[in-house]
């Protein structure tokens, strides 16, 4: 026979079997033992807490022959036939495929007959937020005055999708997450039951990283078993399979912050790009990194709240040291707005990138909470030599047997400054310039427009003021600006603006590409 995955082996068959839904359990014991069974239910809550489960389980004993304290017997034919899914009075519908006016009209016509067998026939409608308008319109009526042996059981994870009208014609029940204390119980018992070693510690990870799903702690602790199979599962084992890589690679990623290297952590983004991770939950999963550093700098004994490995923890110690708490602070607020951000962008990865090169460049923000990471980098430019107005060592290099190399240690030769003409030219060749330039750069000059600041300003107009915000930093117009001069020989400067929001780039500004055979005449 083909294995059973542990969430179908072990999916509850009666009431008892339910854990964490008591308050749930009881109402629905009580309305079969007294007979005061309704006709429309609603079960609401987050995936994996039981909704379709208590649905069926619902089904089978308002239709048992010998229902027992509320429960169903799970003998009688009735019980049976339910259970392998092969009787006619319980319906399931997954309304996420089945969602269209059509689909309700048949079940308004089918309605119109009586059970075959059994007391009551019962509708299942599973993703019921999936409906369209039409069809929830169509269900009204139905739903407001069924026959006396038709129930409906509504399932969904978003009731704030469910019209007001379908609201108030049902029983609503709201499914809460369910506890790690209860989740790990159970996992203990399951575990006997399969024979199956595992320590105390690796059942409580497991109950945390389902975040209160019986069904997402049944599938991962499936999975770790299959990883070590035959073998006694550890609490170090299931940190390798569910979380040890992306801990490595967030640490990783925070040394570099803290180092203020941005190659090294973009690099570290296309790793995770190219490795297919979705950018919205990373940006999660790296705010409780930060976290549960942040326990770790500011509480004592942290240890035993903290579920990290104990390699992990020395890990988390050492970092603890090399951070400061306002540092962390800044870092959890940046990293907790681009969450909310990330949900609704359309260019995820932007929006990380930039947020990343703010915590390695404290110099781009104005927050208050951000003043003494400006302070400190100015602190540490010093210690190492560089002069406290320069944001990054900048080293001409010229092409030579295919390799670089600095040029020259001295003083760069003044160059004349640009004259209108020189503007041209520099229009003329700006696509192979910017396509010389670093790679963010590079990447957010491809969008910018050209127009006229002065005789020998160049102005760099960008879509938007986040992309404005990122070329238009200091060492970026200044890597612009060395790119041009190497270009013509001549001093141009550059200024960074970005269109309104509203307007269009010919509103503002003029489009020197356009008109580049043209003489550019600069007014006073």
């Amino acid at each position: 026979m083909s294995y059973t995955a542990l969430y179908r082996k072990f999916r509850p068959t009666e009431f008892a079997d339910v854990k964490g839904q008591d308050h749930i359990i009881t109402t629905l014991q009580n309305q079969i033992k007294a007979n005061r069974i309704g006709h429309a239910y609603l079960f609401c809550g987050t995936r994996g807490t039981g909704k379709t489960t208590v649905a069926k389980i619902f089904a089978k004993a308002v239709n048992c022959e010998h229902p027992v304290d509320g429960s169903p017997c799970g003998e009688c034919a009735m019980c049976r036939s339910i259970a392998a899914g092969t009787s006619m009075n319980v319906i399931e519908i997954d309304a996420a495929s089945n969602n269209g006016v059509d689909n309700i009209r048949e079940i308004r016509e089918e309605v119109a007959y009586r059970p075959t067998e059994g007391r009551f026939k019962v509708y299942i409608i599973d993703e019921v937020h999936m409906l369209s308008i039409g069809a929830f319109n169509a269900l009204l009526k139905t739903l407001e005055e069924p026959p006396e042996y038709v129930i409906f059981i509504l399932a969904t994870t978003e009731v704030h999708k469910i019209p007001i009208t379908i609201l108030s014609r049902c029983q609503h029940y709201d499914f809460k997450r369910i506890s790690i204390e209860t989740i790990s119980d159970r996992l203990k018992e399951l575990m006997i039951e399969e024979q199956v070693e595992v320590e105390d510690k690796a059942i409580r990870y497991v109950a945390k990283a389902a975040d209160g799903s019986m069904r997402d702690a049944l599938s991962l602790l499936d999975q770790c078993i299959a990883f070590y199979l035959g073998q006694k599962l550890t609490y170090d084992n299931v940190l390798e399979v569910l979380g040890a890589v992306d801990t490595d690679v967030f640490s990783q990623l925070l040394r570099n912050i803290i180092r203020r290297d941005v190659p090294k952590v973009l690099d570290t983004v296309e790793e995770l790009v190219m490795l297919g991770r979705e950018l919205t939950q990373l940006s999660v999963d790296f705010t409780w990194y930060l976290r549960n550093l942040l326990l770790m700098k500011t509480s004592d004994n942290i240890e035993d709240v903290l579920d990290v490995s104990t390699e992990n923890m020395q890990q988390l110690k050492e970092e603890a040291e090399m951070i400061e708490t306002d540092m962390l602070l800044r870092y959890i607020r940046i990293f907790s707005e681009l969450s909310g951000q990330l949900k609704y962008a359309s260019q995820k990865r932007v929006l990380l990138e930039v947020a990343l090169i703010k915590l390695c460049t404290p110099a781009m923000e104005v927050d208050q909470d951000s003043l003494l990471d400006r302070i400190r980098a100015v602190e540490e430019k010093l210690e190492q030599g560089v002069p406290a107005g320069a944001v990054q060592e900048r080293v001409v290099y010229v092409q030579g047997d295919g390799t670089d190399s600095p040029a020259s240690k001295g003083p760069k030769p003044e160059l004349p400054k640009a004259v209108p003409d020189d503007i041209k030219e520099v229009v003329k060749n700006f696509r192979p310039i910017a396509d010389e330039a670093s790679g963010l750069l590079r990447t957010f000059l491809k969008k910018a427009r050209l127009s006229l600041g002065g005789d020998n300003r160049l102005m760099i107009v960008m879509p938007g003021a986040m992309e404005a915000e990122v070329v238009g930093r200091e060492d970026h117009r200044q890597e612009l600006e060395d790119l041009i001069e190497n270009r013509i020989g001549k001093k141009v400067e550059v200024e960074v603006r970005h269109v309104e929001e509203g307007r269009h780039f010919e509103d503002t500004f003029a489009d020197l590409e356009k008109y580049i055979n043209m003489e550019i005449i600069v007014e006073d």
